[in-house]
Formats: structure tokens, sequence, C-alpha cells
């Protein structure tokens, strides 16, 4: 849930079973987000975030409503540009290279460029049509290694270098970026 605040502009609300208590926090996009327990009333949340805006302020460090709203507006974007682009280009791939998985999942993760769980989904970031294409492709030839290697061995190093001769250079300079969005 979402609640709009005059002084945190848009405040996360997660509702907890396992929570016994209030939390604050600063979710990914830089709002405010309070964990509260299951069955805490709207009424409540309220209350609560109008008590320790003192301590919040203090303690948390929040980015500018405005910053929020341009934040938003380029995660659409990019998952426009995502939607458009990566499931045709990892298809592409899965094709050349004879791979077949299941599914291709797009996500806004804070800290990956991709996945691939073991019944064979593929996730990839949006934030990966902020860089270069030649890194792009690696993160999904990566990702299609994943298929016959769930792990980062030797073979699945040498099943990378196969179908990406420089995977070294272009794991080094996707360091430069972030994923989060």
């Amino acid at each position: 849930m979402i609640i709009q605040d005059a002084e945190f502009g848009e405040v996360v609300v997660r509702k907890n079973p396992l929570s016994k208590s209030v939390r604050f926090s600063v979710a990914p996009s830089g709002r405010l987000q309070m964990s509260v327990p299951q069955h805490t009333s709207d009424f409540l949340v309220k209350r609560f975030l109008n008590s320790n805006r003192a301590l919040i302020r203090e303690k948390i460090p929040l980015s500018d409503p405005k910053t929020q709203r341009a934040r938003d507006a380029k995660k659409k974007i990019l998952i426009k540009k995502a939607r458009e682009y990566l499931p045709y280009r990892l298809e592409y791939y899965a094709q050349l290279y004879g791979y077949h998985y299941e599914r291709c999942r797009l996500s806004h993760a804070a800290t990956r460029w991709g996945s691939c769980s073991s019944n064979g989904t593929i996730s990839l970031n949006i934030g990966l049509m902020q860089v270069p294409e030649i890194l792009r492709d690696y993160v999904i030839l990566h990702e299609l290694a994943h298929l016959n290697h769930m792990d980062h061995s030797e073979a699945f190093w040498a099943e990378v270098g196969q179908h990406d001769p420089k995977y070294k250079d272009h794991r080094r300079k996707l360091k430069a970026f972030s994923p989060g969005v």
C-alpha cells in the first residue's frame, strides 16, 4: 500500500504477518518505507507516521519526492524499452546457441543484472537498457550458461567464453554501472 504524505511524498507501507512492531527504512526507490504488523489499520499507520516525524527526519536519509517522481518516470521508460528488446535478444541467443529456457522475466532489482532459476526462468534487469549493447549481450549469455551450470564453476566460465571470448573484459566494464534504476 502507498500513502501520500505532504512532507515525505509517497510512503510505502508493507504489512508483514511476522512483524510485531513498526519499522522505518528507505525503499530501493528512495521512498520512506514502513513495515507494520499485518492487522494494523490505515489510521494507526498515519498516526505512527505523524508521531515519529522528527525521528524519521533525523535518522533516515530520504530522497526528495521530486526525485522519486523522476525515478518513476525513468523506470516506466526503461520497462517499455526492456519489454521491446530484452525478451527478443534472449530468444535470439537461445536459438543461436541451442539453449532452452522456460520463461523470461523482467525485474528492477537494485543489485543484480540477471538471474537464472533452476526451473528455467531467466530474469533480466530493466537497468540493462542503460548499458552498452555488448554488455547486455554478456549478461544474457551469462544467464543462458546458467541453464547448464547453476554455479560459477570453471565449466560455467568456459561455456560463457565459448559464446563471448571477451567476457572477462565485459564483466569488468559492467562493474562501472549500477543495476538499480
